[in-house]
């Protein structure tokens, strides 16, 4: 079996295994979440998929997105209150972004082992951790 067919198969088990509903609109989106590691904006998924399926609409990505996010499938990253991105990454792991070039990078962290004080009887849900400042890339061309 062909990597692309064994991807497409495994992101077909898991939209069935999170019981959404299968259309040719959803794969497309999961599947250029899985091809483009940008955390792209639905801006930016519309533009990658309006070619390949003219019919697609900014509602229906964002319906998607959400039943996404809402089976643990897909991440919302708001790392800046104008601007909202999705990862398909969903285990715990940190984000820089690039003030210069905006592009978003993905680090390890080991978020079990940071010592936080302060929340001791809170019910914590979520756990992000974001940086900003220069890429290496960008810090080439200063």
């Amino acid at each position: 079996m062909s990597d692309m067919r064994a991807k497409m198969e495994d992101i077909t088990n898991k939209l069935k295994s999170n019981n959404i509903r299968l259309s040719h609109q959803r794969l497309k989106v999961l599947e250029y979440l899985d091809h483009n590691r940008i955390h792209p904006t639905v801006e930016q998924i519309y533009e990658g998929l309006h070619d390949e399926i003219p019919t697609l609409s900014k509602t229906t990505i964002y319906n998607t997105l959400n039943a996404l996010t809402e089976s643990g499938l897909v991440k919302v990253l708001t790392i800046e209150d104008n601007e909202t991105r999705y990862d398909i990454r969903t285990d715990a792991h940190g984000h820089f972004k690039c003030t210069a070039c905006g592009e978003i990078y993905d680090f390890e962290v080991n978020m079990d082992s940071l010592e936080i004080q302060g929340l001791n009887g809170f019910r914590v849900y979520s756990r992000d951790m974001y940086f900003s400042g220069i890429c290496p890339k960008c810090m080439e061309q200063e």
